[in-house]
């Protein structure tokens, strides 16, 4: 049985990528209103980061382009993601934005990310839902084509800058 749709939802699939951890890398979303069958699409690179980065860009691009409180169902193949915002976050926000690590309180990874999805996911109503990657789920294979597809350009300028 389908899962009903509360007025107003939206679903953002998203995915990212990377060439190398770190490397070039690239994100990408679909954002789609089920109600009326609008769609936005959108992806980019970045030519030095991590795979956790342009994950946590992808949900950041996609949550900055609603206009208004929303019901969201962020899917996502990314556990870090998903964790992150549905278990870890209200930790490291207690405990000043630091994570224990061997015992001692380190600075959380991709701060400046995590504080931007914290505030975009504070305005709507986040469910996440997480999907196995390169398993066949239609969004979430086009959302990684578009992601490799962003960061190719990159590899490119980098193979004919080498000498």
């Amino acid at each position: 049985m389908a899962k009903e749709r509360a007025a107003g939802e939206v679903v953002l699939f998203t995915d990212g990528a990377c060439s190398g951890n770190p490397g070039p890398g690239g994100w990408a979303y679909i954002l789609r209103h089920p109600e009326s069958g609008r769609e936005a699409v959108a992806s980019g690179a970045d030519p030095d980061t991590t795979n956790n980065r342009m994950e946590l860009t992808a949900a950041v691009q996609g949550l900055a382009q609603l206009k208004r409180p929303t019901r969201v169902e962020l899917v996502t193949d990314s556990v870090y993601v998903g964790t992150g915002l549905s278990e870890w976050l209200p930790k490291w926000k207690q405990q000043g934005w630091k994570r224990k690590e061997k015992g001692r309180f380190v600075p959380v990874k991709n701060e400046d990310l995590w504080r931007e999805l914290d505030r975009l996911a504070a305005v709507h109503d986040v469910v996440f839902t997480h999907v196995a990657g390169h398993a066949g789920h239609p969004e979430n294979e086009r959302c990684d084509e578009l992601a490799v597809a962003a960061y190719q350009p990159l590899l490119k300028k980098n193979k004919a800058l080498k000498p």
